[in-house]
């Protein structure tokens, strides 16, 4: 994540309130990318590269398939290579991709119960770490140390609840830690690490809630947006949080000084959205329609 602001800022934002209602900010034209994807779940920029990385469940989000993959996509729409990571292909594993995350020159993918990673100039893989008791593992995130979190929905396949609500951290080592779990995190989606190393977290529940993780895995600073179940969550250079919405059909931008507008609408499903920090993009895949948008903020 690009942010350059801490944690203080962000706790403030949320301490004040969120403004009420949404106003609706005029943006330049999306750029409309489709062509192969299979259930897009995730869009993550790979910044040393410059390409956009789309994980693809491809069926079943909770299906150990084995037909997940990984698409490579230019910044000017064109798919370079649609199975850039395949897991049809012999000796790699992977059934139904959703967050991703680099740390050093590793890409974690999460996939249902294990957390994968692949050589991030090849994609070969580099091996995996199961999570036992997890059902539904989501979005992810580096921290600037190398750890990497990862949030477990806390779902069953016909996505009831399973109370295996949970973030877990991965040492750069590889040690699996559990930082919080509980049914009280309400269905963690999407997470994002702040420079100062703060968690923020957004649910998938109607209610749509934005929270911080604190010492011992307490939640704290919870607020609610204009519509619920929230997906991605990225933060962007001035210190704002950009965050997808499946309830409103939008993106949603929480500014620092509180005030939230709908900065993108009109998108149904807007699953795991990255952010493209060189030129200032949020990156959407349209999870139930097969395509993704990529709508420049400025």
């Amino acid at each position: 994540m690009k942010s350059r602001t801490g944690a203080g800022l962000f706790i403030a934002v949320l301490v004040v309130g969120l403004a009420q209602g949404a106003a609706t900010a005029p943006m330049a034209p999306p750029i409309l990318v489709s062509g192969g994807f299979q259930t897009p779940e995730s869009i993550f920029y790979e910044a040393r590269s410059d390409v956009y990385l789309v994980s693809n469940i491809n069926g079943d989000p909770t299906a150990a398939d084995g037909n997940g993959f990984i698409s490579r996509v230019a910044p000017d729409g064109r798919i370079l290579e649609l199975k850039w990571i395949d897991g049809t292909r012999p000796g790699v594993r992977l059934n139904g991709p959703k967050g991703m995350a680099v740390a050093g020159d590793t890409l974690y993918v999460s996939d249902i119960t294990a957390v994968r990673m692949f050589d991030l100039r090849t994609g070969a893989p580099k091996g995996a770490v199961v999570i036992l008791g997890s059902t539904f593992l989501n979005d992810l995130a580096a921290g600037r140390d190398g750890s990497v979190y990862v949030t477990d929905t806390g779902v069953r396949p016909d996505f009831s609840p399973s109370g295996t609500d949970a973030v877990y951290k991965i040492d750069p080592s590889g040690k699996l830690s559990v930082l919080a779990k509980s049914p009280d995190l309400h269905n963690p989606n999407g997470i994002t690490v702040l420079p100062d190393g703060t968690l923020v977290l957004v649910t998938f529940t109607p209610a749509g809630e934005v929270y911080t993780l604190g010492p011992g895995g307490k939640v704290q600073n919870v607020r609610k947006l204009p519509s619920g179940n929230l997906d991605g969550v990225e933060a962007l250079p001035n210190g704002a949080l950009l965050i997808s919405s499946w309830g409103a059909s939008a993106v949603f931008q929480l500014d620092r000084d509180g005030t939230v507008k709908t900065v993108v609408s009109n998108v149904p499903s807007p699953a795991d959205i990255g952010y493209d920090s060189k030129r200032d993009r949020v990156l959407i895949p349209i999870f139930m329609e097969n395509r993704l948008v990529i709508q420049p903020l400025r």
